[in-house]
């Protein structure tokens, strides 16, 4: 693990030994790859952890040289967050049996503390040049979203665990749900995947993200209701948050800067999707942004890094499927900067607009998709009214 060529101020560097924290970390393959936010390295033979680290939440990703790999053949990544206080030391053993990696209780972890000046040269220092761009993401999470949003085994899995929900393992219990038996030759595809057992995550394995609500609408909505609502989201994100953080709108921003992490240092798609729903819920809701400036400046705030921080072909690529990140910020723009918002968000709203028309190449001076004819479904029953009322009035 080789230190960062860029040299760190001497008086800094001589805080962040006294009052740093030290992460120490045992028994990782030699080969494989370790990393803290932003930073990453392939394992030597000599490694034992991280020393110098500034205090606050930090993401700890690893992807592990497994039994009989090779140089390269790693397996798929794992990581965590870690909330450290000043002065703090924690201690993470590798599990070969498990290939994971176990926080070891914290008076394990202090009993190293006399131990420190021999481990000192297996540490390498946190290169603190990376810092701001990792605050830059992760301000906005805290010890309690940590302890709020990570599973509750504690590792975030790139490709977690599934499971069979039923069995199915004898002829009788496929009977029962009509498929055919195992040994039965497959005439198509169709039945080839009938044959596949259903799935689900193993219990405790995932990440507790806010459910993003499948009704945009009230019960009870009549049909203008119901196509106001679905152009307009601030009833579904007032739900979400009436549900998950009460009387707290702030409260989203730490998961929406979790999911995003998640996807890009953790390699995890299911954080891209829940960023993505976060964001057209936000990007949509207009009512709300007008009763609610301060989120919605810190929003941009959040959105602006979020974006400056990751390789822009690479971004493009991930989101040019349906053009959704373009068409969505299209409709933010759309009111964000418009008389009727406070002028100090509007000045950021199109600030934000420029810095993204000037780094991406992206247009927002053509008319969103959502001026065009919307259809929606009708609420269950509205049909039937709509058709007894046509019969009654009818000559």
């Amino acid at each position: 693990m080789d230190s960062s060529s860029v040299e760190m101020d001497p008086e800094l560097a001589r805080q962040l030994f006294f009052e740093g924290a030290t992460l120490v970390i045992l028994g990782v393959p030699e080969g494989s790859e370790f990393g803290i936010d932003y930073n990453s390295w392939q394992v030597g033979p000599k490694f034992k952890g991280v020393k110098m680290v500034p205090p606050g939440v930090h993401f700890i990703h690893y992807s592990v040289v497994g039994k009989g790999g090779g140089l390269g053949e790693t397996s798929p990544r794992s990581s965590m967050f870690l909330h450290l206080e000043q002065r703090d030391i924690r201690l993470l053993n590798w599990d070969p049996q498990e290939e994971l990696m176990f926080a070891a209780p914290p008076e394990e972890a202090e009993k190293l503390r006399e131990n420190l000046p021999s481990l000192d040269p297996f540490l390498g220092p946190y290169p603190y040049q990376s810092m701001r761009r990792w605050v830059s993401l992760s301000n906005h999470i805290k010890k309690d979203s940590v302890m709020r949003l990570q599973p509750v085994c504690g590792t975030i899995f790139s490709f977690p665990e599934v499971i069979p929900i039923e069995a199915m393992t004898h002829t009788e219990d496929r009977a029962q749900h009509n498929l055919p038996r195992y040994d039965d030759v497959c005439q198509s595809y169709k039945e080839g995947i009938a044959r596949l057992p259903k799935m689900k995550q193993k219990e405790g394995t995932e990440i507790r993200f806010s459910c993003i609500p499948s009704k945009m609408y009230p019960d009870n909505a009549t049909p203008a209701e119901v196509t106001q609502h679905s152009m307009d989201l601030s009833y579904a994100l007032g739900q979400l948050l009436e549900k998950n953080y009460p009387g707290n709108p702030l409260e989203l921003l730490p998961e929406l800067q979790f999911s995003f992490v998640c996807f890009l240092l953790g390699n995890v798609y299911e954080g891209f999707e829940q960023w993505k729903n976060l964001v057209n819920l936000l990007c949509r809701a207009e009512s709300f942004s007008l009763q609610h400036p301060d989120l919605y400046i810190e929003v941009i705030s959040v959105l602006y890094h979020q974006l400056a921080q990751v390789p822009t072909d690479f971004f493009i690529d991930i989101v040019s499927q349906d053009n959704f990140l373009t068409s969505t910020l299209q409709v933010l723009f759309s009111f964000l900067c418009s008389p009727m918002t406070s002028q100090t968000l509007r000045k950021k709203a199109i600030r934000f607009r420029a810095y993204l028309t000037k780094t991406f190449q992206w247009d927002f001076e053509e008319e969103p998709d959502d001026c065009a004819p919307l259809i929606v479904n009708l609420p269950e029953g509205w049909d039937c009214k709509e058709k007894t009322s046509s019969q009654s009035s009818a000559p």
